[in-house]
């Protein structure tokens, strides 16, 4: 025993020094459906904010339907039905080819989050969309632009700007909803951190150590998000130039 071992056995955190792979291996596979999770309901997403601000009652009512219910229900109920509850009809699953997929934990688990997901971010983007300046809108159209291209240049470039800072919330939101994949006998950073628990019974060192990973985790997200709106809000911000301009002006008033 070197050291370093006898050091972290004197502060009594030898379960987590012994176990950092296994910790770092469920932290990337935490990260790992938080993408894909996050990716597959973005795409998802977009279609249905322009289904949910149809006209057609056909298109606008069932995406309402499904955006009420994923929102109006706990994560962890809908990640027990597709889990648990897929297995009531796998002799229908089987015929059509679904039961290999819903039988896996994984599969289930980034089915769950990109259902649930997709109907935040969708109202996200809805609201966005309906956020954008009507005298843009009207500006585009008086210079002849199409539809499709008003949308392209217009209104989804200016909604993606409005949307940002709710969008990082629910990202981030999303990334801490991954603890529950767990229960579904995934070994993600949780999973590891309840089986080192029930080895060494260290309960309040290896939950804080999880819990710093997550933080540290969630503000890399924050930051990741910070960045990506600062070049994006760059338009809005004054030039050297125009800041040197105005200090006169502030001298003047004081």
């Amino acid at each position: 025993m070197d050291s370093l071992d006898l050091f972290f056995e004197s502060l009594g955190l030898e379960p987590i020094w012994n176990n950092l792979p296994r910790f770092l291996s469920g932290a990337l596979l935490t990260i790992e459906i938080t993408a894909l999770s996050v990716s597959l309901g973005l795409a998802l997403a977009l279609p249905l904010a322009l289904a949910r601000l149809s006209v057609n009652p056909l298109l606008r009512l069932p995406v309402y339907g499904y955006i009420f219910y994923f929102r109006g229900t706990p994560l962890l109920v809908q990640l027990f039905l597709i889990y648990y509850g897929s297995g009531q009809f796998r002799d229908v699953l089987e015929d059509v080819g679904l039961w290999r997929f819903l039988r896996e934990p994984y599969f289930c688990a980034i089915l769950a989050l990109t259902l649930n997901t997709a109907a935040y971010t969708a109202e996200i983007l809805r609201g966005a969309i309906q956020a954008v300046p009507f005298g843009e809108v009207e500006a585009a159209r008086a210079c002849g632009m199409s539809r499709p291209m008003l949308f392209r240049r217009i209104i989804l470039p200016k909604a993606a700007r409005l949307a940002l800072p709710a969008y990082s919330n629910e990202v981030i939101f999303l990334f801490q909803a991954t603890s529950l994949v767990s229960i579904i006998t995934l070994m993600d950073l949780t999973g590891v951190a309840r089986v080192i628990i029930s080895r060494s019974f260290r309960t309040f060192e290896v939950w804080i150590f999880v819990g710093l990973i997550y933080l540290a985790l969630t503000y890399l997200i924050a930051w990741v998000f910070h960045k990506v709106e600062y070049r994006m809000m760059g338009h809005l911000r004054a030039s050297p130039g125009q800041a040197a301009a105005a200090e006169p002006a502030v001298a003047v008033r004081n």
